[in-house]
């Protein structure tokens, strides 16, 4: 995963004419810390597993990036992923650089108990390296906003009150409204300032959207509220289909009270992975990355994809896609309404101050909308992918604080 990210990197410096040795300070985490867990677990028996974090870039500011519990978390996927923080920060422009991490273990096998002693051993073995000024955590998969708030517990009792060490805790211990919401609903703003490029609106297409969890969610509900058409919703278990249009809010119910979208009566069942192909204008990846490869490309039938999952196509698939004519907006830009608002939590906890959801929603708007335009302004005026402009913009902002900072 690591290699994919840098060769959207590279694709990107060279067209900009950065020299290798700057590509290679640019492309290099910082700091990988890798840590041994080990913990007691109900039954009395001893459990070991594996954390990481990796720091990659600070030039523009503190680390930031998320937290994944996972079996698939090792060093190359949180290297690839910190990278991806560092230019997803620099695109919408808020004063971070990029990390990334967690623990290579499924929750599902975990009591909650045993879920906590994991989360705050592995919040002290990095205490050292994390903190309000220096790296800020945030949930991603298969962490929440009680997992937060068990970090920002563990720290402050080892350094002192600090809930601006984490993002993403509940409202009730300084969490930030509107967190929850905000890559979901980032996505959504993104959609429509590329729609307003063809004279459309939300409301003029049709959506599917792989992967039903808090982003997939969210986006659903905001794409809907806008009078958007989603036809398909997938999950881990199945793909529900409706040519004429889900109940949303329904089909959000259903998820609330039964787990899955499993046995959702309004619409036709089908395969999980048949979602990517159905008949759609839009087509919406949110769940975990690799989805979109050489071998099915051929079977897409939207004509727009927009990555609210972190790296869902190869760069095999990028290219055959443009061959295609079929437009791609990035992870790096499309998902970046959550470390938008984890900036405002971020602030607001440095401030002592809370902002209310309508001024958060405004704020995001902005940021979302001001980077959407830079983005697409320049691959406009250079004939150039989305995801390239993206990067170009993202490594000048990085590359100049690099060295105004001094290297």
């Amino acid at each position: 995963m690591f290699d994919q990210t840098t060769y959207y990197f590279r694709q990107a410096a060279e067209i900009m004419g950065i020299g290798k040795r700057i590509q290679r300070l640019l492309e290099n985490p910082q700091r990988v810390v890798k840590v041994e867990i080990v913990i007691e677990r109900d039954s009395g028996e001893l459990a070991t597993f594996t954390g990481f974090r990796v720091q990659h870039n600070n030039a523009r500011g503190p680390f930031k990036g998320g937290l994944r519990y996972h079996p698939t978390v090792n060093e190359d996927h949180s290297t690839a992923l910190a990278a991806l923080m560092t230019w997803k920060a620099a695109i919408v422009d808020v004063p971070y650089g990029g990390a990334k991490g967690g623990i290579n273990c499924d929750p599902r096998d975990l009591s909650p108990g045993e879920l906590e002693r994991i989360t705050r051993k592995f919040t002290s073995e990095i205490s050292d390296v994390i903190g309000p000024n220096r790296d800020i955590p945030a949930p991603d998969v298969n962490t929440n906003s009680q997992i937060m708030a068990w970090i920002m517990n563990e720290y402050s009792r080892l350094n002192g009150f600090s809930p601006a060490v984490v993002t993403g805790k509940p409202v009730e211990l300084h969490g930030s409204p509107g967190r929850d919401e905000a890559t979901g609903l980032g996505v959504a703003f993104c959609i429509r300032e590329w729609l307003k490029r063809e004279d459309a609106e939300i409301k003029d297409r049709t959506y599917a959207i792989q992967g039903f969890g808090n982003v997939g969610n969210f986006l659903a509900h905001h794409l809907s509220i806008r009078g958007g058409r989603v036809v398909a919703v997938s999950d881990v278990f199945g793909a529900i289909l409706n040519p004429n249009g889900l109940d949303v809010e329904a089909v959000r119910a259903w998820v609330s009270e039964h787990g899955k979208l499993e046995g959702y009566p309004d619409a036709e069942a089908i395969p999980r992975d048949d979602l990517l192909y159905v008949e759609c204008d839009v087509m919406v990846p949110a769940a975990l990355g690799g989805v979109f490869t050489k071998e099915n490309v051929h079977r897409v039938k939207a004509t727009l994809i927009v990555e609210a999952a972190n790296a869902p196509t190869t760069p095999e698939a990028d290219k055959m896609f443009q061959d295609a004519g079929v437009r791609v907006l990035p992870d790096v830009l499309a998902n970046a309404g959550g470390i938008i608002v984890s900036y405002f939590e971020w602030v607001q906890n440095i401030q002592q101050f809370r902002w209310d959801l309508d001024d958060i929603r405004s704020r995001l708007d902005n940021f979302m909308s001001r980077a959407a335009k830079t983005v697409f302004d320049l691959a406009e005026k250079k004939e150039i992918p989305v995801r390239t402009a993206a990067y170009i913009v993202a490594i000048g902002r990085v590359g100049k604080a690099t060295v105004l900072s001094g290297i």
